[in-house]
């Protein structure tokens, strides 16, 4: 089975980050030289921006202190590990494993899948990309289980990913074959403040009526505003509401009237009260589905709980022949979690909360991750969600 190691520091020089995130893993790499585990092969690095300008020098030195393993990462406004989250901060965070050479490839603009089967894929990509949602899907259609997971990378300085390379622009990952088990959900941040609606009529960005009426009343009665009064009157309570958009096949709400896996978060951009029209970040079309959402606190945490408690009862179900147990007597080797860089810090009440309901609920598995500017998962990107994607393996 795989093994998978972990290391990440803080400290104003990256040399010396390294240096600390490198002596973790070379001890906890000797505590399992007993074991089957062979040399490393793939690595996964996640840097916080302040990092971002000495990327290149960064990656030539993990080249030097592992020579053959493959690297794969990216800049975010934080990063993570077990229990652990480095905001706004000089940082990084490193992960080990010891895959065979054969079951993933690394890719890149300049370096396109060609190598293996490719079963499910990590991406990280940059969010300036023209046309990113299209390139997202088109990989998506290219893996043979559709299944895509990372997150955009998130800088207030170079905003790059890497993968053997650093680069800008695009985007790149690693390709697994189906002998990579993995297991990955979503967890929402937001919940709905009224009923999901069905766009029926739309022009590129702007929803102009939900089940048959004018859009803009319709947010303001769920916001339990007065519709004769001017919009404008309303902006903190508007700038403060968000949409959550499915696919017309696609069931947004879910268990306790929280959002499903599948809604996509949207920001408001404007208002028309000439049309009582809405405008989102987003292409939107008839047929599609919407209810419009606040970010919650409690919501996220209880929906984080959630996933981490779904994982572990596909891992472990409670009778053998229970629904979905078809991983059963696996175990988590390692996990990749990533955040939206909206959800970090004090999000959850308290510094490294949310990575550290993770730990509570999944153990301390190795696990590496960042604050993204965008959340990568299936074949859409996502908004204020979590996604976690763990490595298993024989129990």
């Amino acid at each position: 089975m795989p093994s998978f190691v972990t290391g990440h520091a803080t400290h104003p020089d990256w040399r010396m980050a390294l240096a600390l995130a490198a002596a973790q893993i070379d001890a906890a790499r000797a505590a399992l030289e007993a074991g089957p585990g062979g040399p490393p092969t793939l690595g996964f690095v996640y840097l916080t921006d302040a990092y971002a300008p000495q990327a290149e020098a960064l990656l030539d030195e993990l080249r030097q202190r592992w020579p053959g393993v493959a690297w794969v990462g990216s800049v975010g406004v934080g990063v993570a590990a077990s229990g652990v989250e480095y905001f706004d901060e000089p940082a990084l965070a490193l992960m080990l494993c010891d895959l065979p050479a054969g079951c993933f490839e690394v890719f890149s603009g300049v370096r396109p899948l060609h190598r293996i089967a490719a079963f499910s894929a990590l991406v990280h990509a940059d969010p300036a990309t023209p046309e990113l949602a299209e390139l997202i899907a088109e990989l998506s259609d290219r893996v043979d289980s559709g299944y895509l997971f990372g997150g955009l990378a998130a800088s207030r300085s170079a905003t790059v990913h890497l993968a053997d390379g650093v680069w800008q622009g695009g985007l790149s990952g690693v390709a697994f074959t189906e002998d990579v088990a993995l297991l990955s959900r979503v967890t929402q941040g937001c919940q709905p403040v009224g009923p999901v609606r069905t766009i029926t009529r739309a022009e590129r960005n702007l929803v102009a009526e939900l089940d048959g009426a004018p859009a803009l009343p319709c947010l303001l009665h769920d916001l339990g505003l007065d519709a004769a009064h001017d919009p404008r009157d309303a902006l903190p309570r508007l700038r403060a509401t968000l949409a959550g958009l499915t696919d017309g096949d696609q069931q947004a709400v879910g268990r306790g009237g929280q959002f499903g896996p599948e809604v996509r978060v949207r920001h408001l951009v404007g208002l028309d009260p000439g049309r009582k029209a809405v405008a989102l970040t987003d292409i939107v079309e008839p047929g599609m589905r919407l209810a419009f959402c606040t970010r919650d606190v409690d919501a996220a945490r209880r929906d984080l709980v959630r996933i981490c408690s779904e994982i572990r009862e596909e891992l472990s179900p409670a009778a053998p022949d229970a629904p979905g147990s078809a991983l059963a007597g696996r175990r988590i080797e390692g996990a990749i979690y990533v955040s939206c860089a909206g959800r970090g810090g004090p999000h959850f009440g308290g510094a490294s909360a949310e990575l550290q309901i993770v730990r509570h609920a999944l153990g301390d598995v190795p696990l590496v991750g960042f604050f993204a500017g965008g959340e990568i998962a299936h074949r859409h990107v996502y908004g204020y969600t979590g996604v976690l994607t763990v490595f298993t393996g024989r129990a």
